[in-house]
């Protein structure tokens, strides 16, 4: 197996990051919270979102990590809560966002499943994308 050094983001970058998905984590949970609770008491779906909300504000308690790489995995702990919440949204809401262009797939629209590859196996995200959007290029951060 051969193992690639990975390169950490300036401490000024994690500090951006993290300010950015409180600010995003401030807006969605109160949100989220609305559309959970006015679901019937019983809904898996508004359970899930529940849970998930409790996890992102105990995250958002978390105190400053020491050094750099504690900091980073505390900030990516918080952008796996903005995604959940993001998905949780979808899942109380019935939107349903395209993977490639962000936009909703309204009724009636021809979609089709996607699963983006992750190098471990696997899909790492994976979802709906418009059909028009097939041949549209994803960009990464590698």
């Amino acid at each position: 197996m051969v193992h690639r050094a990975v390169a950490l983001p300036r401490h000024g970058e994690v500090e951006k990051f993290d300010q950015d998905f409180h600010r995003h984590l401030n807006q969605l949970l109160p949100l989220i919270e609305e559309f959970a609770t006015r679901s019937d008491s019983n809904n898996v779906p508004a359970k899930a979102a529940l849970a998930g909300v409790g996890e992102a504000r105990r995250r958002l308690t978390e105190p400053e990590a020491a050094g750099l790489n504690g900091e980073v995995a505390r900030v990516k702990r918080l952008a796996r809560s903005v995604l959940a919440l993001c998905d949780h949204h979808d899942a109380l809401t019935g939107v349903t966002l395209c993977l490639v262009c962000d936009r909703a797939i309204e009724d009636g629209q021809t979609s089709v499943p996607y699963d983006q590859a992750s190098p471990s196996g696997g899909a790492a995200r994976s979802g709906r994308i418009h059909a028009d959007c097939t041949n549209t290029v994803i960009r990464t951060g590698r």
